[in-house]
């Protein structure tokens, strides 16, 4: 796997370091390593409450999370580029307890502990259906989500660009408009939705 990167890195004029150091990492029970340095990676956007539950497990119902998401800045330069998401892109969503009060907040939330995380890794070899989901609660190994799951049909359906929500990413969104990468099944949405709003 790694020669292969590095022969594609030669190919295209990438840093192979950085693009070897990018790529997802399983361990030998299938489970992916949690990039160790996520958060020096390309910020996408936040967001309040936009997850499948935003009950924390072990928690009150309910409780609001803030989530930021984060992608690999190599796949992040090829997706400016061409408004495609190459393979071994990996995105890390971090969800965090958003708290309501405290210090001197009186209104409004901000961020607190990491309540789990969810990665969406594309890798064309690996998975039938090129892309995979899993979960971690931010420290141990992301355990991969069963096909079945409801997340991979949602993408599917919804996302704006390779079954991704690049719609919830104003900069993105932009540039797929540009190079005309949206699929048609988002197009088709957004033009129902302006027809039932006039």
């Amino acid at each position: 796997m790694k020669h292969l990167l590095r022969v594609a890195c030669l190919a295209a004029a990438l840093p192979c370091a950085a693009a070897i150091a990018q790529a997802p990492q399983y361990n030998a029970d299938n489970r992916l390593a949690v990039p160790a340095d996520y958060r020096e990676w390309v910020f996408l956007s936040s967001s309040l409450d936009l997850n499948y539950n935003t009950a924390v497990p072990g928690t009150a119902a309910g409780l609001s999370l803030l989530d930021n998401v984060f992608v690999n800045p190599q796949a992040y330069k090829v997706f400016a580029r061409t408004g495609v998401w190459p393979d071994k892109t990996i995105f890390v969503k971090e969800n965090r307890i958003a708290a309501s009060a405290g210090s001197i907040s009186k209104s409004g939330k901000f961020q607190t502990a990491v309540a789990s995380m969810e990665l969406h890794v594309k890798d064309e070899a690996r998975f039938p259906g090129k892309w995979a989901f899993f979960v971690s609660d931010g420290k141990a190994p992301a355990s991969r989500v069963p096909m079945t799951a409801d997340c991979y049909s949602c993408h599917e359906q919804h996302g704006a660009v390779d079954t991704t929500f690049v719609q919830f990413y104003p900069t993105l969104l932009e540039i797929a408009k540009t190079k005309g990468t949206l699929s048609p099944g988002y197009v088709k949405e957004e033009q129902d939705s302006s027809r039932t709003a006039k």
